[in-house]
């Protein structure tokens, strides 16, 4: 993994992503002049290309990034924020933390962007209060709209005995504006029959469903990434692939940028390599840094060797609070 900018005054040239942001060496260094690194995998030229990588805290991060310079924000933020994760968090100073996020995510983002943020429950003493519904306002007084909340569903989580046990988060994806790229067909899925036919009238005889496929629902049922799951790395509460990649397809084209402040395992930097859009990641912890590097260096393989843990994955820690 090689360095290209820190403490140091740095060529835009060697910023991967300087290009897209229309940054010349004044402009790059105006803005990226803070003690922050940028890093690039090497082992894969691609990846390293279209990944930019950040060891810091978004907090930090965010506000020196330009103005509406992403058009995507896909992200699954932690459940515990203390510094070094040494203590949990009440609500009130979680959300508070989520505005503050949500806010420099909302200036970085173009005109016709979108944010995706997946959370699930805030749970006390037995009982919940869906994160979501504490997040969703925050999106509407920044003007945002809420196009979707998408029931992510995975078939299995915490074993509860005094509540129904947790099978599902949720996805809040809400855009800057009605102007918003949304490409349904990138994500259409198969037809239940499809060979169906019109029996009358001026089509009959003809295929009734877009031979693309049929229009996807709100509830994604996504396996999450389990032990034996071939994605499993260290990381505890893994983004699948295949739920960033759906969002990523649908709301992005090709060469359109996408950013997560929370990049944890990295997923969403791996699935926009494949997929050829540019991706800027944000991660305080130095090991899962060191895991991104060696996911993106890997390619396509899922296959992760050194990083690799014999935990079982689990749901985020839904009791993440204390009063």
């Amino acid at each position: 993994m090689e360095i290209v900018a820190s403490l140091r005054r740095t060529p835009a040239t060697d910023f991967p992503l300087a290009h897209l942001l229309d940054l010349n060496d004044d402009s790059f260094n105006a803005t990226f002049s803070s003690p922050m690194f940028i890093s690039k995998a090497s082992g894969n030229p691609e990846a390293a290309r279209l990944c930019t990588l950040y060891n810091g805290d978004c907090a930090e991060i965010l506000p020196t990034l330009p103005d509406a310079s992403v058009n995507l924000i896909v992200t699954s933020p932690p459940y515990n924020i203390g510094k070094a994760y040494e203590r949990r968090a009440r609500l009130d100073d979680y959300v508070a933390f989520q505005r503050s996020v949500i806010t420099d995510c909302h200036r970085v983002l173009r005109a016709n962007g979108s944010i995706c943020w997946q959370v699930g429950n805030y749970v006390d003493d037995g009982e919940i209060v869906p994160i979501d519904s504490l997040v969703i306002p925050i999106f509407r007084e920044l003007g945002m709209k809420i196009r979707s909340r998408i029931i992510w569903t995975f078939g299995h989580g915490m074993h509860c005995t005094r509540r129904l046990s947790g099978r599902h988060e949720t996805v809040v994806w809400a855009t800057m504006s009605d102007d918003y790229l949304f490409d349904l067909d990138a994500i259409r899925v198969p037809q239940k029959y499809p060979q169906k036919r019109h029996y009358k009238g001026p089509k009959k005889g003809e295929l009734s469903g877009n031979p693309l496929g049929k229009n996807p629902g709100d509830v994604w049922e996504i396996s999450n990434v389990k032990n034996r799951h071939p994605e499993k790395t260290a990381h505890p509460c893994q983004f699948p692939e295949e739920l960033v990649q759906r969002l990523v397809l649908s709301l992005t084209a090709p060469g359109e940028i996408v950013l997560d402040p929370f990049a944890g395992s990295g997923t969403v930097g791996k699935v926009c390599s494949r997929l050829g859009r540019p991706s800027i990641l944000i991660e305080r912890d130095e090991a899962y840094c060191d895991l991104i590097r060696e996911r993106l260096a890997e390619g396509n393989d899922h296959a992760s060797k050194r990083m690799r843990t014999a935990a079982p994955a689990h749901a985020p820690d839904l009791t993440a609070f204390t009063a």
